[in-house]
């Protein structure tokens, strides 16, 4: 292809590019879904556990912040097994205390391997529950 056609193919790529607001932390980041291989989460190199998390998840776009850190806390589950019922839970790691309450943290809910469409303050499903998704 001459080098000019190229040039071309990349303004016609950058165009379908839109900014959108993260839905998990918020920020504003640049999304070429029309063009998934243009875009610049394909930087990102996600393990297949973490593809079959995201697959699961209530979210359309994340930014490639969030995609890296939920690469890790994904990955995290093997040196920290979910616990199961009964078993240990580890403060700090699967929760952390706030007055009375325990409150899970959102790698115990990574782990769990569900979304129980509760409200959890750390939902990394991206679950609302003032809209039902």
């Amino acid at each position: 292809m001459p080098n000019y056609l190229r040039c071309r193919q990349k303004d016609i790529n950058s165009m379908t590019e839109k900014i959108k607001i993260c839905p998990r932390c918020k920020k504003e980041f640049r999304c070429n879904a029309e063009n998934i291989s243009a875009c610049s989460c394909k930087q990102v190199k996600l393990s297949n556990e973490t593809k079959s998390f995201l697959a699961n998840t209530f979210f359309n776009c994340l930014c490639n912040e969030c995609l890296t850190e939920l690469n890790l806390l994904v990955s995290k589950g093997k040196e920290y097994p979910f616990p199961g019922r009964g078993g240990d839970i580890i403060e700090g790691v699967h929760y952390y205390n706030e007055g009375e309450y325990r409150v899970f943290t959102d790698f115990y809910l990574i782990s769990r391997g569900f979304c129980c469409r509760s409200g959890c303050r750390h939902c990394p499903y991206g679950f609302d529950k003032r809209w039902g998704r």
